[in-house]
């Protein structure tokens, strides 16, 4: 998440001065976020993050001026189901409960975060539990490993923080720097490929994680995406196409879409028949083509905007739709 990435980041920048995590643990009824929320903040004013859609974060930065002078942590509980909250509360009138959780972080930070650094640069998962009330254990986060078995009278969230979504990208050309700085934008980590140097470029792609110069048939040597990876084929090159295809409908991958007509694309799982490669049914059900959500734009941009949109659903496992037409809350 990118949320996750900001946060790690202000922490590299500030190596060595103390600050306050702020952790979203509990949430009745609406909430603009949900329960893993985060917020760092150093008493010169530097903070990334968000625990609500902006109406908590000038108390929390108050309180967490209180948390960093008396070093423990604290939890503080937001009520916005009554009606006069309006008026003489935080004013969100979302009709919810939550309940945020304050702690200090030191200089010498906590192995945990350590843990969370490394996780994500590995693009791992990390599992934390995070202890917000209770006279158990003492309040604050840990790897959920270091949790003890049990802790009777212990209140705990436990929180899987996700590695970042992976997508590779197949195709250098113009129409992908926007797909590249949009996925970017959500705190994925983006690989580029294509066979030209002069399109697979550093600075043609800054915010991809990495870009390589690879003929199809060895871009699959060179990036192996794994099974929970996103790969979209868009090099606008029929054979590289057909070669990208060939690999890739054999490979475990999350999601695979290929941008063009559906067509082009029935044409070439032909040519990838005809050259040995079945094409499973599992492999099938993985492959969005034509690529995208039906937005209704033309643009490299509003394209990138369909074809993302459609990504994060399917990472969600959400069928997308308007939000005014779906029954019940927004987050399920």
């Amino acid at each position: 998440m990118a949320e996750t990435r900001a946060l790690l980041q202000l922490l590299a920048a500030r190596p060595a001065a103390p600050g306050v995590l702020a952790t979203l643990v509990g949430v009745e009824g609406s909430s603009y976020r949900r329960p893993g929320a985060r917020l760092l903040w150093f008493p010169d004013g530097a903070w990334a993050g968000s625990v609500s859609g902006g109406c908590l974060e000038s108390d929390l930065f108050e309180r967490a001026r209180a948390v960093l002078a008396g070093g423990r942590p604290e939890a503080a509980v937001y009520d916005t189901t009554a009606e006069n909250d309006l008026v003489w509360g935080t004013g969100t009138g979302c009709h919810g409960r939550v309940r945020v959780l304050l702690e200090p972080l030191p200089a010498a930070r906590p192995a945990w975060l350590e843990a969370l650094r490394a996780n994500q640069a590995a693009q791992r998962d990390t599992a934390l539990a995070v202890v917000h009330g209770g006279s158990a254990l003492p309040l604050g986060t840990r790897l959920a490993a270091e949790l003890p078995a049990g802790p009777d009278g212990a209140l705990v969230f436990r929180d899987e923080v996700p590695a970042p979504a992976s997508l590779v990208v197949f195709g250098a050309g113009d129409d992908a720097q926007p797909l590249v700085r949009f996925a970017a934008e959500l705190g994925w980590h983006v690989t580029v490929v294509d066979a030209r140097p002069a399109y697979a470029t550093a600075e043609r792609f800054p915010s991809a994680a990495a870009v390589v110069v690879a003929a199809a048939a060895e871009a699959l040597a060179r990036v192996a995406p794994g099974p929970r990876a996103f790969a979209v084929v868009m090099t606008h090159r029929y054979r590289d196409d057909a070669a990208l295809l060939h690999a890739l409908v054999a490979r475990p991958l999350s999601y695979l879409g290929v941008l063009g007509p559906r067509a082009r694309t029935e044409r070439l799982l032909e040519e990838v028949r005809r050259a040995g490669r079945a094409v499973p049914p599992e492999a099938r059900a993985r492959l969005f083509a034509p690529v995208g959500l039906d937005l209704g734009g033309e643009t490299p941009a509003a394209i990138a905007l369909a074809v993302l949109a459609e990504m994060q659903a399917h990472r969600a496992g959400r069928t997308p739709g308007f939000l005014r037409d779906r029954a019940g809350p927004i987050h399920g």
